[in-house]
């Protein structure tokens, strides 16, 4: 086999093998700030990118992943660094909090801010793009590797994994 050939072949075989981390691509944001988002496009079909987002239309108490939506509304949040909460934009007062642990498909919601609750205080880790509980640094807020389809936009679950072990496109979020 001449020398270019098995170049190509070797290339080839590398593109089939390597982890979807190497391959990442940024989203194109549209969404205003404060946004949370994931700092890989994965394949969310319009480059929008995937937020942090309240389930359903307007108000929910339950969280999940959305695509982010160039007007904003219910995909906006903000984190504070001291207090470790990350709060709904459009909805004054709501943060995010840790209500179910051990639940793999929806560990968080949103519910009313109260300052000094563990279970509403996060660390964001910008070297990383990690987001953890405060009350466990081995645990990440990752999106589920499974996307669906919700209406004009994409889905997929929020939820808990391990850092070390999470693919880490799904586990690194950029705050903006």
């Amino acid at each position: 086999m001449n020398t270019h050939l098995w170049h190509l072949c070797r290339t080839a075989l590398l593109l089939l093998v390597l982890p979807l981390s190497v391959q990442a691509a940024p989203p194109q944001l549209q969404t205003p700030s404060p946004v949370i988002y994931l700092a890989d496009n994965l394949d969310e079909e319009d480059n929008l990118g995937w937020c942090i987002d309240t389930l359903g239309r307007g108000f929910a108490e339950t969280l999940q992943a959305h695509s982010c939506k160039p007007q904003g509304g219910d995909v906006q949040f903000s984190y504070d660094a001291n207090s470790g909460q990350i709060a709904s934009v459009p909805f004054k007062g709501k943060c995010m909090s840790l209500r179910d642990p051990e639940n793999r498909t929806v560990p968080f919601g949103l519910v009313d801010c109260r300052s000094g609750d563990d279970s509403q205080r996060f660390v964001y880790q910008a070297e990383t793009g990690h987001i953890h509980p405060s009350v466990d640094s081995s645990l990440c807020v990752v999106v589920a590797a499974q996307s669906r389809s919700a209406g004009p936009f994409m889905s997929r679950d929020l939820t808990l994994g391990s850092c070390d072990e999470t693919d880490p496109v799904l586990a690194r979020w950029i705050v903006k």
